[in-house]
């Protein structure tokens, strides 16, 4: 089962958030969960945990996110993986279904989801990772609301037409629908009679 809550204030996203157990010391979120707040992201290359993004010097950098940080107990890396790319399926499909109960313009078209990357109007709409920690799968997915300061060509929801009061909905939204298809994965798992 996994829980999930939305924060608010004002959270800067550093890198050093991705750590064991954040979400219980800072949101007193218990087990596997997801916990979604918005701020600015600034990652330095020394706290990337992506080795490709590190060999290169890169950075990450936006004026405001929407934050997402999942940890996950009893699963490997690559079941992380592959939970952090449904999760991406998931957002990119609640963005889109969003846009038409507030009535965005649909002149961005579809998101498309490439990896763990979203992308709209050709430009990067998400940073996504996913790593190991000694007592957990750790995740972080930021959707750029603002991306100034990005050193890629980004795009964000505000650009999109999203304002301010419909980032709290979207969050919750994605997050529920990434723990209804854990419960349903957990169910699918259990329903079955073995084969021999």
């Amino acid at each position: 089962m996994i829980t999930s809550g939305f924060f608010k204030g004002d959270l800067a996203y550093t890198g050093v958030e991705l750590r064991p157990h954040f979400l219980l010391s800072r949101f007193g979120l218990k087990g596997s969960a997801v916990g979604a707040f918005a701020g600015p992201c600034s990652v330095k290359t020394e706290h990337l945990v992506d080795w490709e993004d590190r060999l290169e010097n890169d950075r990450i950098e936006a004026a405001l996110m929407l934050h997402f940080i999942g940890e996950f107990f009893g699963v490997l890396l690559r079941e992380g993986v592959l939970m952090q790319r449904l999760f991406m399926s998931i957002a990119g499909e609640e963005i889109e279904r969003a846009a038409g109960r507030v009535s965005v313009p649909a002149r961005f078209g579809r998101i498309e989801r490439r990896g763990d990357d979203l992308f709209a109007l050709g430009r990067k709409l998400s940073v996504s990772i996913v790593t190991a920690s000694p007592v957990s799968v750790l995740m972080h997915a930021g959707i750029n609301i603002d991306p100034s300061g990005a050193p890629v060509p980004a795009v964000g929801l505000g650009e999109l037409g999203f304002e301010t009061g419909a980032i709290e909905p979207l969050a919750r939204g994605i997050m529920e629908r990434f723990a209804a298809e854990a419960r349903s994965i957990d169910w699918a798992c259990a329903k079955v009679r073995p084969v021999v």
